[in-house]
C-alpha cells in the first residue's frame, strides 16, 4: 500500500504567518501592490509564482522557503520540546540561556516591524 504525501498548500502557509503577524489582507496587498482580493485568492492556492511569493515573503519579514515549509506541528513540536529543568537534571537540559532574555528580543524585533509598518504606512498616507 502505497502512501502519497498531499503537497504543500503554500496560500495556506502564507495566510497563518500573515495571521501570526496581526497583518490584514488589506496590508499586505499594499505591501506588494495588488488588491485585497487577490491576497485573498493566493491565500486559497496551493502553489504561488516565484516572484510573487518572494515579494509576500519580503513584506511578512520571512523567507521564500519559510513560506512554503511552514507547519503548526512544527512549531509547536519545538516548544513542546522544552524540559522544566527542576525535573530534569540530565546533562543536556540545562538551559544556556536566560528565557527573558529571549522574550526581550522577540518583543524589541516585533516593535521595530510595528515602527516599520508605521514608517510605510505614514508613507503611504502622504
Amino acid at each position: 500500500m502505497e502512501t502519497t504525501t498531499k503537497p504543500k498548500h503554500i496560500g495556506r502557509n502564507i495566510s497563518r504567518i500573515r495571521e501570526l503577524r496581526q497583518m490584514k489582507q488589506e496590508a499586505l496587498a499594499q505591501a506588494i501592490g495588488v488588491s485585497q482580493q487577490t491576497i485573498s485568492t493566493i491565500e486559497n492556492s496551493e502553489s504561488v509564482d516565484e516572484d510573487k511569493l518572494q515579494q509576500i515573503a519580503t513584506a511578512l519579514g520571512v523567507s521564500a522557503e519559510t513560506l512554503k515549509n511552514f507547519s503548526e506541528d512544527a512549531i509547536f513540536n519545538y516548544f513542546n520540546s522544552f524540559h522544566d529543568s527542576s525535573v530534569n537534571h540530565g546533562p543536556y537540559n540545562n538551559c544556556t540561556f536566560n528565557p527573558l532574555d529571549k522574550v526581550i528580543e522577540l518583543y524589541e524585533r516585533l516593535l521595530e516591524a510595528e515602527k516599520e509598518k508605521n514608517a510605510l504606512l505614514e508613507q503611504l498616507k502622504k
